[in-house]
């Protein structure tokens, strides 16, 4: 991907890592199973659900690494294919990986999977301020 002409301005020193969340939440974007629905659920928590019809807890999996919440199914699409002879398949049941960036401070608090839909729990803690005073030397 090509760099933002925005992270090379000389005003924006040390953004390196900004750059590469914007790159991944853009890549993220471009994804489009299984859907999903983002909800705030109260000020500071906020739940995803994923629409994974099909798949058990075994064939799911939930990791946050380096502030990106990956989600990923191992569907076995063949599963009962012999048995059923199906008029229209509409329900899809193929692998996927679907990865959403998180913002510094950001928890999952825990994963539930109901009726079809996994849901994911986040809750963003409040950071604390931090102020610092920079001594000044004399240099002669």
């Amino acid at each position: 991907m090509n760099r933002t002409l925005l992270f090379d301005s000389p005003f924006l020193l040390g953004f390196e890592r900004t750059r590469l969340l914007v790159e991944r939440a853009a890549k993220a974007a471009a994804e489009s199973y299984p859907p999903y629905n983002v909800e705030e659920t109260s000020e500071s928590r906020l739940r995803i659900s994923l629409a994974v019809a099909g798949f058990s807890p075994d064939q799911l999996a939930v990791v946050v690494e380096d502030n990106q919440l990956v989600v990923s199914g191992k569907g076995d699409g063949k599963a009962g294919e012999g048995e059923r002879a199906y008029l229209h398949r509409g329900i899809a049941a193929r692998s996927f990986v679907r990865s959403f960036v998180l913002a510094d401070g950001m928890e999952v608090e825990g994963a539930v999977l109901e009726h079809g839909l996994l849901h994911i729990d986040l809750l963003q803690k409040e950071p604390g301020k931090l102020v610092k005073r920079i001594p000044i030397r004399s240099a002669g």
